[in-house]
């Protein structure tokens, strides 16, 4: 409905002199708002009004759509195959239990340990190899804040003086720490290997393809090392000190590859990204699907996940410590989709939204059926 007319003369919002408030010597400015069609509220406006017939076929519409497409979403999401595995060690029975313990507070070498497991179903195209953390608080305010990130994007000044926001983890050794902060210091290091087990008995490496698993912006935009040196990394580095809790310093993650190395090491990078939620994955390697297209990814079969767990410092616990606040450790082994990775909640929304709309749609059909003809016989003014 349109809004009702007004008098275009009124519009110029001015006072006529002499009249109360005008402004004018001795009187007092009015707070009245001007008389235009905004301030005064007189713009045109439509409103829209509801009827059975146009609130029914909306909600059968809403349901007819939502409940296809999640049965879609949910069916896609069920397609997509994931294993996990536990390794904590928690349980006296599990195979990382003696890794697990903190058995050797000065220890100089690292532990492994191995864990065995059985696809009962082969995992075509590419497989995606994920770490994943238990009540690890990534989202805490100052672990989100304990980062520079001009200096993880190459910045020299950074380098040499980073932001305070990183203690107590900006300084070591009289040195400024590269990478600086709390989640630099708290990099996942396990070391992770997987075997395929051949009916013979035979033991073969499944090749982890650790490039490409980081987002291509951080790797091209956010992060990049600092220039100079002649590509030599140990000698841009060469004024800084390694994070508290590395075993070695930030140019040596990678140096057998030159892109993968220093703050653009995926590991590294894909670790910055803060998870939100306590239970998180993160991804680690990809295993590449075979040229061979008739022959899957990952076979049904015995496997052997090979955890090494590495020395983080002397006098630092030899494992990536989760038991002292109660967290778990975990691999998933996964495939995708076009939707992305198994996540059964958009589809379980749909079909409820849907569902739901649908239900209200009957309910709404019968009451007007039933009612409407007293409404259409009263004498209800306009």
């Amino acid at each position: 409905m349109m809004a009702s007319s007004y008098n275009a003369k009124e519009e110029d919002g001015h006072h006529h002199p002499g009249s109360v408030g005008s402004g004018g010597p001795g009187g007092v400015k009015s707070k009245k708002p001007d008389n235009t069609a905004f301030k005064q509220q007189r713009l045109p406006a439509w409103q829209p009004i509801l009827t059975a017939g146009t609130v029914l076929p909306a909600f059968f519409m809403i349901g007819l759509i939502f409940i296809p497409i999640g049965i879609g979403l949910f069916v896609t999401s069920n397609n997509i195959k994931e294993f996990e595995i536990d390794y904590t060690g928690v349980d006296m029975s599990s195979p990382c239990f003696n890794c697990s313990q903190n058995y050797s507070w000065n220890s100089t070498s690292s532990c492994s340990c191995s864990v065995p497991f059985t696809l009962d179903q082969a995992f075509e195209s590419n497989v995606f190899m994920y770490y994943g953390l238990s009540n690890f608080y990534q989202n805490h305010r100052r672990y989100v804040k304990s980062r520079d990130d001009s200096q993880l994007n190459g910045d020299k000044s950074s380098l040499l003086n980073p932001s305070k926001e990183c203690e107590p983890y900006r300084t070591s050794d009289k040195k400024q720490i590269a990478p600086c902060g709390a989640i630099a210091n708290s990099l996942f290091n396990d070391t992770l290997e997987l075997f395929y087990i051949h009916p013979n008995g035979s033991r073969f490496a499944i090749n982890l393809v650790k490039t490409g698993i980081a987002w291509w912006t951080d790797k091209h935009v956010k992060f990049r090392n600092p220039a100079g040196g002649d590509g030599n990394l140990s000698i841009v580095f060469q004024d800084t000190s390694k994070p508290v809790n590395w075993r070695k310093p930030v140019y040596e993650l990678d140096p057998n590859d030159p892109d993968n190395n220093g703050f653009i090491n995926e590991d590294l990078i894909v670790w910055m990204r803060t998870a939100a939620l306590p239970t998180f994955r993160k991804l680690y390697r990809i295993i590449q699907k075979k040229k061979d297209n008739m022959t899957p990814t990952l076979p049904p079969g015995d496997y052997i996940l090979e955890v090494t767990y590495s020395i983080l410092t002397i006098n630092v616990t030899p494992d990536y410590p989760v038991r002292s606040f109660d967290g778990r450790k975990r691999v998933i082994l996964s495939t995708i989709s076009w939707m992305g990775g198994k996540n059964p909640f958009l589809g379980i929304a749909y079909i409820t939204v849907g569902s739901v709309c649908f239900f209200l749609g009957v309910v709404l059909l019968f009451i007007h059926h039933k009612y409407g003809n007293r409404n259409n016989n009263a004498d209800i003014p306009n």
